[in-house]
């Protein structure tokens, strides 16, 4: 099993994820799951051999990855400014005359 990972992007046709989503959920697998055993499949159907991520390492080779704190926040998104109630001029209302 992988120890590090890396993102991989692609775009699909929104019906086609849907699809895929729903057959994933049906067998109890994620989307992540599958893609990485397709992904593994084509690899080995071409004859291409690869070292997983983080294979070998022992846990004094690997690099210390930073411990947050479970008291510490996390960082947030700064929370958006709601928009000003717009005037009756500015809303499109008339005035009579």
């Amino acid at each position: 099993m992988e120890l590090k990972t890396a993102r991989l992007t692609l775009l699909i046709d929104p019906n086609k994820k849907a699809a895929f989503e729903r057959l994933c959920a049906q067998r109890d697998l994620t989307a992540s799951q599958v893609v990485r055993q397709m992904i593994r499949d084509y690899l080995a159907q071409h004859g291409v051999s690869y070292e997983p991520s983080g294979a070998g390492e022992d846990e004094a080779d690997a690099p210390a990855r930073p411990v947050r704190p479970a008291s510490a926040p996390r960082k947030t998104a700064a929370p958006s400014k709601a928009p000003a109630k717009a005037s009756a001029k500015s809303s499109g209302a008339r005035r009579r005359s």
